[in-house]
């Protein structure tokens, strides 16, 4: 038989890690061949693309949706275990796991509902079959976006301290602080920085500073982490500092930035997630694609005829997707 759609996929795959042991993706991808009996011709499958087979990707999606909506949780890189979540969905879904389950769960929302480059959420999506074709696009470019990007925040939390502190510095000069210059940037992260974790010069006297924080953080931020950072902006006789974590800053902490001198930008962890993908950061273009429209200018014989335009013909281009799914 043909390789099941993803979300055919997914209770299947629940049922192999209800054993509560650690399952690598690879041989996640092996039970569910023998569990649906596909031939090598099936498992040799490539998507469209070409990058990857059909099973790789469609495992590989229903294992990032059941992660979103807390069913399975990653104790390492491609190591997948079951939660407690995942044994009552189990229970209570005798008969088929979906997007429709996985919705119920408010981590999963926030997930398809994810933050966009103006940091609007986007509405729910509609069902595909009352898209458009190029909402269909759209969509899909939104959910590959937002997959990345909690990627991205994944392997942050794998990586160090330290790692972490230049990656925050790189992702400032790739959007444009510093400028060109070479020694722009500097981490400090060590004894004696006094709360300072790296700081970005403007100008080349160095009378433009830009001071940073970089807090690889599980909970919420809250204020008096700002505090603390105004405090060493203060030691430094700063006008101007960044604060970028991993997670969500508290409400008040929002509040307190939005009012305190020196000015202090916050930066939450979907925020950096997405500044990475903007800047390649940490990402790389796996394929990209062109919608092209009618040149209704070319099919104009006459400068007094009034050319017909067809619906949508006058849409604006999609964006070129620079986003890759699941690995």
């Amino acid at each position: 038989m043909a390789v099941p759609d993803f979300q055919s996929l997914m209770r299947p795959l629940l049922e192999i890690l209800a054993d509560d042991g650690d399952h690598s993706i690879r041989s996640i991808r092996e039970d569910l061949t023998s569990h649906f009996a596909l031939g090598q011709e099936d498992v040799e499958e490539l998507i469209p693309s070409g990058r990857v087979t059909t099973l790789q990707n469609r495992v590989g999606w229903a294992a990032t949706y059941l992660y979103r909506a807390g069913l399975i949780q990653r104790p390492k890189r491609a190591v997948y275990r079951i939660t407690a979540r995942g044994h009552e969905v189990l229970e209570s879904n005798p008969v088929r796991v979906d997007l429709a389950v996985l919705s119920q769960f408010e981590e999963f929302s926030e997930f398809r509902q994810a933050k966009g480059n103006q940091g609007a959420a986007t509405e729910p999506p509609a069902a595909a079959e009352d898209q458009t074709p190029e909402e269909r696009i759209e969509g899909s470019y939104r959910e590959l976006r937002s997959a990345l990007a909690g990627e991205l925040l994944d392997r942050i939390h794998d990586q160090t301290p330290e790692f972490f502190e230049q990656l925050v510095l790189d992702v400032l000069h790739a959007i444009g602080y510093g400028g060109r210059q070479e020694g722009a940037s500097e981490r400090l992260g060590k004894s004696g920085d006094e709360g300072v974790d790296g700081v970005i010069r403007e100008d080349r006297l160095g009378l433009d500073t830009v001071y940073v924080q970089a807090k690889k953080w599980t909970g919420t931020v809250g204020r008096p982490e700002i505090q603390k950072f105004v405090g060493a902006l203060q030691g430094q006789n700063a006008t101007k500092g960044v604060f970028i974590a991993t997670s969500a800053f508290s409400p008040d902490a929002v509040e307190y930035a939005g009012k305190v001198t020196p000015r202090i930008i916050l930066v939450d962890g979907n925020e950096l997630a997405q500044l990475m993908i903007e800047n390649n950061v940490g990402v790389a273009v796996a394929r990209s694609y062109l919608l092209k429209r009618l040149d209704l200018d070319y099919f104009v014989l006459d400068e007094d005829e009034a050319p017909t335009v067809p619906p949508g013909a006058t849409e604006s281009l999609t964006p070129t997707v620079a986003s890759a799914g699941p690995s």
